[in-house]
């Protein structure tokens, strides 16, 4: 997926744990196999160029397919998997991805869990201190994150970690001003990345956007270095 992941679990290292671990690694493996759009023989560049996807990957295409649209829809047309004609759910995806690898740990028993991919988190358990990352100074942290127990995805968007990568669907270009990186939590890491992605192409209108939302809060850092936050995080 072009990032890197890594993963904390807090839990008696118990066979059926490690035959988890090993399954979450391999699904994350599986969902890059099926929905990069740099891989020449995926699902997305298959439909990119009209070929046929293969059966067995069809039902996960259809529910990407289907939760993209419904984004689409939500966000007022802000996210976007649709562009020029191509196909690209990644700014779905990676969340859905780290949301699923980490519920096969929960579920075998495993009660304090940390997976991050390339700033998608997903939590359960806690405590947990997560650092956000300063978009504007290398190194350091923006803020910290306390999670004290209980699922919590934590999705970031901006170009600090793979630059500049997301593309305002109304302008075809990413956007230039209004954030220098955006930070959205939620209980569904899904959810928070598809909402970090399509307000980060909002700007200065997804402050107010953010706030009237429930059950999310939000974490954004100005190009000035100025910082706002919306919601109980």
């Amino acid at each position: 997926m072009g990032t890197v992941f890594s993963c904390t679990v807090r839990a008696e290292p118990t066979p059926s744990l490690r035959r988890a671990l090993d399954a979450a690694e391999g699904l994350l493996h599986h969902v890059d196999e099926v929905f990069s759009p740099f891989r020449p023989d995926s699902a997305v560049s298959r439909v990119r160029h009209g070929r046929t996807v293969p059966e067995e990957w069809q039902i996960e295409l259809r529910e990407i397919v289907t939760l993209c649209a419904d984004a689409h829809r939500r966000t007022g047309g802000r996210f976007a998997a649709w562009r020029s004609g191509a196909f690209d759910p990644s700014g779905l995806v990676k969340g859905w991805a780290v949301e699923r690898a980490a519920l096969l740990l929960r579920e075998a028993g495993a009660e304090h869990v940390c997976l991050n991919g390339g700033g998608d988190v997903q939590l359960y358990g806690g405590p947990w201190r997560v650092g956000i990352a300063h978009p504007l100074r290398p190194g350091s942290c923006a803020a910290v994150l306390e999670s004290p127990g209980g699922p919590l995805g934590i999705a970031t968007s901006g170009p600090g970690e793979r630059g500049c990568h997301i593309v305002d669907p109304n302008t075809g270009a990413p956007p230039t001003d209004g954030l220098a990186s955006l930070t959205v939590t939620g209980p569904s890491l899904t959810e928070a990345d598809v909402l970090a992605t399509a307000a980060y192409c909002m700007g200065a209108e997804a402050r107010e956007w953010l706030g009237a939302l429930p059950g999310v809060a939000a974490f954004a850092v100005m190009p000035d270095g100025q910082t706002w936050t919306t919601g109980k995080g």
